[in-house]
């Protein structure tokens, strides 16, 4: 099993829901976070007064699925979350070692 977590543009959040649906990925857990890169934030103007923002708003999802899902998650997420602007985001994978469903037990892919 992976963890697949990806930090994406706001905007982008319901494109890529839709990518991994239509891949069979039965779940995701979203949240917001905000955070910098390359982009090192951002400058605004706000009643005539110009300040810098240092961290950029992003979406960041996480997805459990068995071996088997994860080129395909990651390819479903890295097209639908492209804009070929700075900023778009990245896509982290790592090994998840157990999962368990709380209401019935059921343990790793079949809780998944």
């Amino acid at each position: 099993m992976k963890m697949i977590m990806a930090i994406i543009k706001p905007a982008k959040l319901d494109a890529v829901r839709e990518a991994l649906v239509e891949i069979g990925i039965q779940g995701l857990t979203s949240g917001e976070v905000s955070g910098f890169g390359r982009q090192k934030g951002h400058t605004e103007i706000y009643r005539g007064a110009e300040y810098s923002v240092s961290f950029v708003p992003k979406i960041k999802i996480e997805v459990a699925v068995s071996e088997g899902q994860v080129e395909a998650a990651v390819d479903a997420i890295k097209t639908a979350a492209n804009t070929n602007k700075i900023g778009d985001g990245k896509i982290f994978v790592t090994d998840l070692n157990q999962a368990v469903r709380i209401r019935t037990g059921e343990t790793d892919e079949d809780a998944l």
